[in-house]
């Protein structure tokens, strides 16, 4: 009956991220979570960090066309 118990626990998912301080590559939880549960880099406690695995980033979109020459103007 126990292991049954136990095995209804929601699993953690973790992500890797690297510390913006030292940069140490350590597990947080990913849908985030309280100091307690995730105090910061385990090397130095900073709590800045950054996924290993970034989305794709979207194309860069212009409002116009090519940036025009401009020519000096005769005086």
């Amino acid at each position: 009956m126990e292991a049954a118990h136990a095995a209804s626990k929601p699993l953690a998912v973790l992500e890797s991220v690297r510390c913006l301080e030292c940069s140490e590559i350590y597990s947080k939880p990913l849908a985030g979570g309280t100091v307690e549960k995730n105090p910061g880099c385990p090397s130095c406690g900073y709590v800045g960090w950054i996924p290993l695995s970034l989305p794709p980033e979207s194309p860069r979109r212009f409002a116009g066309g090519p940036r025009q020459r401009r020519l000096a103007r005769a005086r």
